[in-house]
């Protein structure tokens, strides 16, 4: 699956290639922590050749786990220590962009506009939504697939005429600074990035198969729950709870009186399962775990209402995927089918590593997604 976006990455990079390397390197540059995975094109087939982590919270003087909020310098020398600790071999690379550094939104158009019009209508209806002048931001959009009519609808005369369905248009906007900051770090890295994207679409490319019917894409950050409903392979929907991770973690810490770095381990190794240790602890976790599933439901409802189809499937991804119990819980609150991302699974790699990579998968979404474009 490849992301639509093709054209705001390529303006924003100068230098877009789309792929046809033997070798690809996606760098997710997160809230708490960069992960990176290099890929390699082995007879037709993405064959995993390296990953690796590193925490941004050091950098910062600050615990592990927690959300960082770094200045230039500190995210390139985290970047050069994490190429170098996990022997990355190339210099092409693709990253990504966060979310809290753009914005993605839906709006309606007329049915009759015309495809030739919309380079100029886009721009016009967005101001609306962006609270920055146009001149400071790329912009780029793309037209949703409008719902076909039903055989019934479409055969018998006699039924009253459906109302004619407006044009809906995905758009995404990236502040020009925070691209400018991007390719200054990329190039005091000494990489070559052949583009840069949003990290909601490679974590959709690196998460899904060939679902036909609705799926929401539920991604676990540190800083915020991302959540993205996706037809067809296309991002339909976006909204971000602003929730995550570390504030878990944060009022486990201060909940039970204990440094923050031992509340992370305590969340890692019990999650919302009961344990002897500290009974109160998966309580602490279910309050903002209900918060999140409680906007995660009202932003179905509305999703279900407004387009009249129903959700089959959550995929839960991203760090806070791995919390223990978390399944178990979402399948009692959606009524939908459950399923944690495997998105290294969407490349090869030795078998005696299987297990480890489903473990870490959900945290690594963001970068095989990125890898996986940049060899196509």
């Amino acid at each position: 699956m490849d992301n639509p976006f093709n054209k705001i990455f390529s303006s924003v990079s100068g230098i877009f290639s789309g792929g046809s390397s033997d070798s690809a390197v996606g760098i997710d540059i997160g809230s708490s922590a960069i992960k990176i995975v290099e890929v390699k094109n082995k007879k037709g087939k993405a064959m995993l050749e390296t990953y690796g982590s590193i925490a941004l919270g050091p950098y910062g003087e600050e615990d592990i786990g927690r959300v960082t909020n770094l200045p230039a310098e500190k995210v390139i020398e985290a970047i050069k220590e994490v190429l170098k600790d996990s022997g990355v071999a190339t210099s092409s690379v693709a990253l990504s962009i966060p979310i809290q550094s753009s914005l993605i939104f839906p709006i309606e158009l007329p049915a009759q506009v015309k495809e030739s019009e919309m380079s100029s209508i886009v721009p016009t209806e967005a101001r609306k939504y962006i609270p920055l002048p146009i001149s400071e931001v790329s912009l780029d959009y793309f037209v949703l697939p409008k719902k076909e009519s039903s055989f019934e609808e479409s055969n018998n005369p006699d039924l009253p005429k459906a109302p004619e369905i407006k044009t809906e248009v995905l758009v995404v906007a990236i502040q020009n600074d925070v691209i400018s900051k991007y390719r200054s770090v990329v190039s005091q890295c000494n990489l070559d990035a052949g583009f840069f994207e949003i990290e909601i679409f490679a974590s959709v490319r690196s998460n899904f198969n060939h679902e036909l019917s609705p799926v929401m894409l539920l991604d676990f950050g540190a800083s915020r729950t991302k959540l993205s409903l996706v037809e067809f392979g296309m991002v339909k929907n976006y909204h971000t709870i602003n929730r995550g991770g570390a504030d878990i973690t944060d009022a486990i810490s201060k909940s039970l009186s204990i440094p923050f770095s031992k509340a992370e381990e305590m969340k890692k190794e019990f999650g919302l399962l009961e344990n002897e240790k500290e009974k109160s602890l998966s309580d602490i976790i279910k309050v903002h775990i209900d918060y999140i599933f409680s906007e995660t439901n009202n932003v179905l409802l509305g999703y279900e209402k407004k387009y009249d189809r129903t959700i089959s499937k959550v995929i839960i991804t991203g760090g806070g995927s791995l919390l223990k119990g978390l399944k178990e819980m979402a399948a009692n609150n959606f009524h939908a089918e459950i399923e944690i991302g495997r998105p290294f699974s969407k490349i090869g790699a030795p078998e005696f590593l299987e297990k480890v990579l489903d473990a870490t998968g959900p945290e690594f979404a963001v970068a095989i997604g990125l890898a996986l474009r940049k060899l196509q």
